[in-house]
């Protein structure tokens, strides 16, 4: 815990209310949503003004105190556990404001505790559209998509966080405000430093403002349900989608177990029965629409789809769509354990990855789940477990790290939205090179030298 004297400085800083180091507050910041040990902090900060944040980060850094920056922890990588007894978490979640949305000239200026689906509600009354849209959106916040370069159900139409990313203002590790980035369509000032900021994960500055591209949303939509009796023809119906050179704005899928599961939980009437189903909705004009849609069910039938169901009514859609969402947390009722993760492969592998995720389960008997963004190669391969039952666990270990390794043999990645963290540090080296982490280490040492900010996060071992 730290000194009553360090204690005394946050407190006149920025409020008694906002420094937190009781027990109970401490332990409540020690871990995020990653299967790994937890870290109590030294203290917890609330800053609630963009002032107080830069103050906080400076003190921080002048007593060589190291700071892990959290928004709503929804991260899945360990991005937000502190990395030492002695860690201060900063809070960005008092830092709440939506500070402009200009209808003219279609963007928003943000601070970074906004939550992700309050801002696009806030938009939406504005008849403008801002498509990244995280599974964790209703309590996940805007600085915390950019830390994780977020994506989302809309990811493969419409693109991830960074495609929405016009300009940030953050502090460096000394306190000192950096700017980035313009209002403008285009802006070549400078070092593009809002690119870097992007996926840092806290590791490279602390952001305090965020100015965000909006676009018009869609005319007309039409959601599809794809039932699939063979799991293998669900994944090659997402290849032929993409190589008819269909642009859907989702398409999901949903193995049986997950089907069953969220089924129990929602009641919301998906086929128990079925192998796999394809969640899929296209939209834009209304003439394009209904080019897609038949287009869709066209690749749907020459893949063996055994139904192939349009909701009546924005209700049922809606429905559908909620179930959807509703896959993680149901999943991670089932056993004490819920080890998500999101291997990504190029869009043609999905039939590989899909095969070997199931292979790999029965080779290692652990129980998965699997749903995610087919469309885009990113698929959540869930494991439901136990971690106090070594064995087990040992087993879903051995069964995560063989899924990795298959993914980067297909040319993918080891992480699609979820980040690095320290979950997914030893496995770097393989998807990059030695010369990559030695280059991040260097360029983290030059702008960081004291190693403060969230310092094992990230760049490898």
């Amino acid at each position: 815990m730290a000194s009553q004297a360090l204690i005394k400085d946050f407190e006149d800083l920025i409020g008694k209310e906002n420094v937190f180091t009781s027990e109970a507050d401490r332990q409540s910041y020690s871990f995020d949503s990653a299967v790994l040990e937890p870290v109590v902090p030294a203290m917890v900060l609330r800053p609630t003004t963009t002032e107080q944040l830069g103050l906080c980060v400076k003190k921080l850094y002048d007593n060589g105190i190291p700071m892990t920056v959290r928004g709503a922890g929804t991260n899945l990588s360990g991005g937000t556990i502190p990395d030492h007894s002695d860690t201060v978490v900063v809070l960005t979640t008092g830092l709440n404001r939506i500070l402009e949305i200009n209808s003219n000239d279609l963007y928003a200026v943000v601070e970074p505790g906004v939550i992700t689906a309050d801002f696009a509600a806030a938009v939406a009354k504005k008849n403008l559209f801002y498509p990244p849209d995280p599974g964790s959106q209703a309590v996940s916040t805007i600085g915390g998509n950019i830390a994780e370069n977020a994506g989302g159900l809309r990811g493969l139409k419409y693109g991830v966080t960074k495609d929405y990313l016009m300009g940030v203002e953050f502090f460096d590790a000394t306190g000192e405000v950096v700017k980035t980035g313009s209002r403008t369509v285009k802006c070549v000032t400078g070092y593009n430093l809002a690119g870097m900021l992007i996926q840092s994960e806290g590791t490279l500055g602390v952001i305090s403002q965020a100015i965000l591209k909006l676009v018009p949303p869609p005319k007309a939509s039409k959601a599809l349900m794809a039932v699939f009796d063979d799991m293998q023809n669900a994944a090659e119906a997402v290849a032929g989608i993409i190589a008819a050179h269909v642009l859907p704005c989702t398409l999901e899928f949903l193995d049986n177990n997950t089907i069953v599961r969220v089924d129990d939980f929602t009641k919301a009437g998906l086929p128990r029965d079925a192998a796999a189903i394809l969640l899929i909705e296209v939209d834009g004009h209304p003439a394009q629409v209904a080019d897609d849609a038949e287009a869709v069910e066209r690749v749907l039938k020459e893949n063996k789809a055994v139904a192939v169901h349009v909701p009546k009514d924005a209700a049922e859609k809606f429905k559908l769509w909620e179930a959807r969402r509703m896959a993680l947390p149901v999943l991670a009722r089932c056993r004490p354990t819920t080890v998500l993760e999101d291997a990504t492969v190029p869009r043609s592998q999905i039939p590989a990855m899909m095969k070997a995720v199931n292979d790999i389960a029965a080779k290692y008997k652990v129980e998965v789940g699997t749903f995610g963004h087919a469309g885009d190669g990113n698929l959540h391969p869930t494991f439901l477990c136990d971690k106090r039952d070594a064995e087990e666990f040992k087993r879903v270990e051995a069964a995560i790290d063989e899924m990795f390794d298959t993914a980067i043999r297909l040319q993918g990645t080891l992480s699609g939205e979820h980040g690095i963290g320290t979950a997914k540090a030893k496995w770097m080296e393989k998807e990059t090179s030695r010369g990559t982490i030695l280059f991040s280490q260097r360029l983290r040492r030059a702008l960081d030298p004291k190693g403060l900010l969230n310092s094992t996060k990230l760049v490898g071992i």
